[in-house]
Order: C-alpha cells, then sequence, then structure tokens
C-alpha cells in the first residue's frame, strides 16, 4: 500500500506499450472503479482533521509497531489489461528504508523500475534503461519508502482535509497532499468507517510526460500482522488495467544491489 502500495510504480511503463494498441479505446469502469461523487457541503463539514484520519488509517493495517518490525517485502502476482486481453506477472521487491524493485512481464515484454535509496531507474522495450530526474525521481522516492504508509506527515508538504466523497457506495474523507515538488496536489481517499485506504488520484511523471494517475485498492487481507490491498484497479491516462497480489512473504534477505542500476549492455 503506498505507493500507498507498491503496485502504482510500475504503471509508468506499462502505459507505453498499451497505450499504443489502446488509442481511441474507452475502458468502462465498475464497482470501487467508479468516478467519486461528491455528497453534501453539510456532511463534508463534519469531516474529522488530518490527525485522526491518518492515526485511524495507521491503527486500521495494524499499527506503527506491527509494520516496523518488518525490514523487506516480496510480494508476488498478475496483472491483467481487459481491453487488450493481455495478462502477464508481476514481482515486487522492497527493503526499508528506501528500496524498491518492480518487475512486470507482459505479453513478452519486461518492464522494471528500480529505486536503490538515492537513484531512479527505469528499463522497458520503449525507451530502454533510464534514469529519472525531476519530479519523476521524487515520486520514486516517496513511493520507494518502505515505511510510506507511516511517513505521510513526513513525505508531504502539507495534507489537509477536502471534503468528503463517495466511491462505491463508501463514504470516504480526502485528503489532500501537497507534495514539495510542486506539481498538483495527491488526493487519497479513506473509508469513513473502516479507516482503510481506497483510493490514491495524483499525477504520474515518465519519459512521455504527466499523465492523471488513478488507483483503487480492495481485498485488504491481514499478512503477519499488518493488513495489506491484495487488488489494484489502476488507471493511467486512458489505460485501465487490474493487479492481484497472490503472494505476500515479509523480513526476506535481498541484496542491495538488485535495487541499482543495471550496467549498459
Amino acid at each position: 500500500m503506498r505507493r500507498f502500495f507498491v503496485l502504482a510504480s510500475v504503471s509508468f511503463a506499462l502505459v507505453v506499450t498499451v497505450q499504443g494498441a489502446a488509442r481511441g479505446q474507452s475502458s468502462s469502469q465498475t464497482g470501487a472503479q467508479m468516478a467519486a461523487k461528491p455528497v453534501t457541503p453539510a456532511a463534508a463539514t463534519a469531516a474529522p482533521t488530518v490527525e485522526q484520519i491518518l492515526d485511524r488509517y495507521v491503527k486500521a493495517i495494524g499499527g506503527r509497531e506491527a509494520w516496523q518490525k518488518f525490514t523487506s517485502r516480496v510480494s508476488m502476482g498478475t496483472i491483467e489489461v481487459p481491453s487488450m486481453n493481455l495478462s502477464g506477472v508481476v514481482m515486487i521487491h522492497e527493503k526499508a528504508p528506501d528500496k524498491l524493485l518492480d518487475s512486470v512481464v507482459i505479453n513478452g515484454a519486461s518492464f522494471r523500475q528500480g529505486f536503490d535509496g538515492t537513484l531512479g531507474w527505469t528499463d522497458d522495450p520503449q525507451d530502454g534503461l533510464r534514469e529519472q530526474t525531476g519530479a519523476e525521481l521524487a515520486e520514486a522516492r516517496r513511493d520507494a519508502d518502505f515505511f510510506h504508509p507511516l511517513d505521510l506527515r513526513r513525505l508531504y508538504a502539507k495534507l489537509t482535509v477536502s471534503g468528503k466523497e463517495k466511491i462505491g457506495g463508501r463514504d470516504t474523507y480526502v485528503v489532500e497532499a501537497t507534495v514539495p515538488e510542486g506539481s498538483e496536489p495527491t488526493k487519497m481517499y479513506f473509508d469513513s468507517e473502516s479507516g482503510l485506504l481506497l483510493r490514491v488520484v495524483k499525477q504520474n511523471h515518465g519519459a512521455d510526460g504527466v499523465t492523471q494517475f488513478r488507483e483503487d485498492f480492495e481485498d485488504y487481507r491481514d499478512v503477519d500482522g499488518i493488513k495489506v490491498p491484495f487488488t489494484s484497479h489502476q488507471t493511467n491516462g486512458d489505460t485501465t488495467y487490474t493487479m492481484t497480489i497472490s503472494e505476500v512473504r515479509h523480513n526476506v534477505e535481498l541484496n542491495d544491489s538488485e535495487f541499482a542500476k543495471p550496467a549498459v549492455q
């Protein structure tokens, strides 16, 4: 959950290939992917404070102490692109405090994104191996924070409650997070009953420019004392796809070298 949950960070590479084939097509969105519907201003004024929302979120996902027992995480799963009838596999390696490697293999093509604690990089068939800079690097650095759910106050310049909206029939409190690099604020939608994060809407910077990125989280499960969303519906620009986690393991020994930018062949 991170990024938010870490699944969000692989979107930059996949969309390069899928958008080319899907251009001109539209994707229907149902369930948790329905557009958020504003409720009355009167309801919005009753929202709790940012501190209360974030504290409840941390408690809902298991609590700070439970999260801090882990030093690494390995997640395995699948990716589905319904509009293109494509599927593939996903592997995510995370290591505290700030190392991340996302790998996707779909339709025979390999996409990777890494952050080694300082340098961010991507490797995909469209743009090859390249280093991230500017706003894209800042996003990668935030996504790579192993304790992202616990560090929201530190990662963003300002957090404010902007109202209350519905997502798939559930009431959510909307928290707007101002990013230090000056891009449009990230919006996070927290379930008013469970306290869990249901949606993130933000800008996504990549090799081809800036797109609107949205991620909806479902199927939270207990894993080693914390709650993790096993299903993620993502929309990047005009492309929509679903990532489903099948396995999560904690405190796996991971070598720092696997997060480093690969040598140029």
